[in-house]
């Protein structure tokens, strides 16, 4: 048995990403300032206190991890020399230990050494039984962190773990500065504000001023490890707005350089690249647009500490109810309308790579009549005519939420349609995207409180291998108040037998054996009303004709490789 039975993708482990990129060499800071719109604004610069996108790729201008996946879904070595397999001694042949080899010299962008304790300090800051973690899936497997000296790493397994490269790996589990974040750990972890604001790191740029869910400047990061990078000496990061005008803002004003998730309708991508000041970009990885079922009650005459903590949903776990509101969904028209080609059908919560996509499950004809029947024969019916279904007293009404955004704001509507039709009552609800999306413990309005029956959005996870990401859906990943609401089971989905099936993934090995139960994960959830998959969207960015060295990344933070951005004739 060896590690690289585990693995998707060959393992990178002779060319440093971090090199020169398209030869193109010369003094930091040279290119001037380049500008980046994200329309959804990051909340906060510490990726531990959100699982939004945004914030987790804000961050990622600072805060790295010791290695991370590169645009083919490669893992490549990052802080560290090498990338640990079996044949190379870096994992013990009976897979319960990993070590990681620190790259000789890093240091902070304070201009202290990186070393060992601070990857040990933040395992222990995100596994803390007093705090909550966005990323805590990442770091389940783990047993201990052991720090033989500053440059080395080792990681014990809590059983043998064929796929070791969660912890520490990928955007969203970077390392941070245990010296600034030492009384931050565990119930005063969302007090920090300071260090939350303006984390320290080893990336190629550090935070000038951070406003929140509005404008971050970057300076570049004098101590960075490649004297001739970044080509840019600033970074102008502007939050907030809507995808229509992050756009047009690119392609069309040359106002900025970078749009990031242009989630807009075709037609529009194509009026703006007319414009001719850029360019859109566009990648498959495993983003999924769908609906989360709330498995919890979140009724407001509960109170604040009780909503979405208070079990069951009055009817949500009725599978005639999900299973009819999925049948009268129709997608192939919610793929046409909002994204045509950088859009496919999905009825998976992980549908790439392809080894991982289930063919279990077949949602892609809606069945209006078909749905109807079901809710009948379950009992609930239209007894006084208002159009609305009830049972044993309750009526099949749902608050549905989203965030602000034009496709987002068709599909709802849409969708009301098609589940009024069937005799489900529908109100909508958007919150601002900065707001939904952020990780304010004291706001109600997050996705993670989830105050609603039904919400929608996307997420993806990095690198090749689900098995972090499907270990969200854990039952011990649900946000709550004694969590700070942070974790990443943001249905409340909670199964004994999903658990333990979880655990038989993170000691499988070998493709084909991980892909069958990440398989069996995904039918699991979806079979027991935890999400109704609705799109598997590709990732469409933009970026200024005069932009060079990018590379569009689906496995990993999208801003990835920004140390090797430049101006094309700078």
């Amino acid at each position: 048995m060896t590690i690289r039975t585990a693995l998707l993708t060959s393992v990178a482990l002779a060319i440093p990403a971090m090199a020169v990129a398209d030869g193109h060499v010369g003094e930091r800071g040279r290119d001037g300032e380049v500008s980046i719109i994200y329309w959804q604004a990051p909340s906060t610069l510490n990726p531990f206190l959100s699982s939004g996108t945004k914030d987790i790729e804000a961050a990622s201008l600072i805060l790295e991890p010791l290695a991370r996946f590169d645009e083919t879904g490669t893992i490549q070595p990052w802080l560290v020399d090498e990338i640990p397999t079996v044949e190379n001694g870096g994992v013990t042949e009976d897979l319960t230990q990993i070590t990681w080899k620190i790259t000789p010299g890093l240091v902070w962008s304070d201009g202290t050494p990186f070393t060992s304790e601070d990857v040990k300090f933040t395992y222990e800051y995100c596994t803390h039984p007093e705090g909550g973690c966005a990323q805590a899936a990442k770091f389940e497997p783990v047993e201990s962190v052991e720090t033989p000296d500053d440059l080395t790493v080792v990681v014990n397994f809590k059983e043998p773990t064929p796929y070791p490269y969660t912890a520490f790996v990928g955007g969203e589990s970077p390392i941070i500065q245990k010296a600034q974040f030492e009384n931050c750990i565990g119930a005063a972890v969302s007090t920090c504000t300071e260090q939350n604001f303006g984390p320290i790191g080893t990336g190629p740029f550090v935070v000038t001023e951070f406003r929140t869910n509005d404008v971050i400047a970057y300076a570049a990061n004098e101590n960075y490890r490649d004297p001739n990078k970044p080509a840019f000496a600033t970074v102008n990061f502007k939050g907030g707005g809507d995808a229509d005008a992050a756009g047009r803002a690119v392609m069309q004003t040359g106002e900025f350089d970078y749009a990031w998730n242009l989630q807009l309708a075709p037609e529009v991508i194509a009026q703006m690249e007319a414009g001719g000041q850029g360019q859109p970009v566009v990648g498959f990885g495993p983003l999924v647009e769908r609906i989360e079922l709330n498995h919890t009650n979140p009724d407001p005459a509960l109170g604040p500490d009780e909503r979405s903590v208070i079990r069951p949903h009055p009817f949500l776990q009725d599978p005639a109810v999900y299973e009819a509101m999925s049948m009268a969904i129709d997608r192939p028209l919610l793929v046409e309308i909002g994204y045509g080609q950088a859009g496919r059908v999905t009825c998976n919560l992980v549908p790439a790579p392809e080894i991982f996509n289930s063919d279990t499950i077949d949602c892609s004809t809606q069945d209006l009549e078909g749905a109807k029947a079901k809710l009948e024969e379950a009992g609930w019916v239209d007894s006084n005519g208002d159009g609305v279904r009830e049972k044993d007293g309750v009526e099949l009404r749902v608050l549905y939420q989203t965030s602000t955004n034009a496709v987002r704001q068709d599909f709802q509507a849409l969708i009301k349609e098609w589940w009024e039709e069937i005799g489900i009552a529908t109100e909508l609800r958007n919150i601002n995207a900065s707001v939904f999306f952020g990780g304010d413990a004291g706001s109600p309005d997050t996705f993670q409180k989830f105050y609603a029956d039904v919400e929608m959005y996307a997420n993806t996870f990095n690198g090749t291998d689900p098995q972090a990401y499907l270990g969200g859906d854990l039952c011990n990943k649900i946000p709550s108040p004694a969590s700070q609401w942070q974790g990443e089971n943001i249905t409340r989905f909670c199964m004994e037998e999903y658990d333990a099936l979880w655990a038989e993934l993170a000691r499988t090995s070998g493709v084909e054996a991980r892909a069958e139960i990440a398989k069996q994960l995904n039918d699991m959830q979806i079979m027991n009303g935890a999400r109704i998959p609705l799109v598997h969207r590709g990732r469409l960015s933009a970026h200024a004709n005069d932009l060079g060295g990018i590379k569009l990344n689906v496995w990993d933070s999208e801003l990835w490789n920004i140390a090797d951005w430049y101006r094309i004739g700078g």
